[in-house]
Order: C-alpha cells, then structure tokens, then sequence
C-alpha cells in the first residue's frame, strides 16, 4: 500500500507524471472544466472535500512554483482566499522557494484552465474557490 498523503489513484498518476510549468487546477464544484482536459472528480456532496483539504494534500506531493487566482476570489470569498494565502506561505517557508501569485479575471481564468493538465474538482461551494498551480521542480 502507498505510504505517502494522496491516495487518489489518479492523482497520484498526475503528481507523478508532471513536468516543469505543467499547470493543474483545483477547483470548486461549479467551475467548468473544458472539453478535452482530464477531469478528476473529488465531489462527494456539498463541501467534501473542500477546497483547502484537497489544496494541503496537493502540496505536500507536488513542487509548485506559481499560482494563478480569480481576481473576484480576494473580494467575494476573503476568508478562504486568506487561509490560501496562509498555506501557500507555510509552503514558501518549508520550501525555501518564493511561489509568485498572479491575479485574473475569473473569465480568463475559466479560460486559462484549458491549458491545464487537469482540474480536480471538489465539493466546495465557496464562490470562486479555484487555483492554477504552476508545477515546479525540486532542485
């Protein structure tokens, strides 16, 4: 049996299979995903799991080095937009790696995810709770 965080099979198929700058969504259970992106579907019910559980299991498998936000995400959903904030930053001191956040509009963002190598859609139903991360690498 796997030892590590993530048990999501496919998931664990994606962590493992990214290359550098290679990009992955995590999303809310209402953003679109485009046709022809993988979609991985974590959605159980209303807020499992949510955004943030999916976000912690996310980063303590894979190196990233770039985030990408909705501008609405700052001001419609502050509260989780800052305990984001607050993840990414214990990320950058157990890294060591500044991780730059870009800001967009949530309709270039909807249209920014059909670069994604994926989107992991959860249970969230927070109002723009969704992230590109931009894949890094360890050394």
């Amino acid at each position: 049996m796997k030892k590590s965080t993530l048990l999501q099979p496919e998931m664990s198929y994606l962590a493992a299979t990214l290359g550098h700058t290679d990009e992955v969504t995590i999303c809310d259970s209402g953003l679109p995903v485009p046709t022809g992106v993988d979609r991985i579907d974590l959605a159980l019910t209303h807020g499992v799991p949510s955004f943030i559980q999916t976000v912690d299991v996310w980063l303590k498998e894979a190196q990233i080095e770039g985030v990408v936000l909705a501008e609405e995400f700052q001001s419609v959903s502050p509260e989780l937009h800052q305990l984001l904030l607050a993840r990414l930053e214990k990320e950058r001191e157990e890294t060591g790696k500044e991780i730059p956040i870009t800001y967009i509009s949530h309709e270039a963002f909807k249209q920014r995810t059909a670069s994604s190598k994926a989107v992991i859609r959860t249970g969230e139903c927070t109002p723009y709770a969704n992230v590109i991360l931009l894949s890094g690498v360890v050394f």
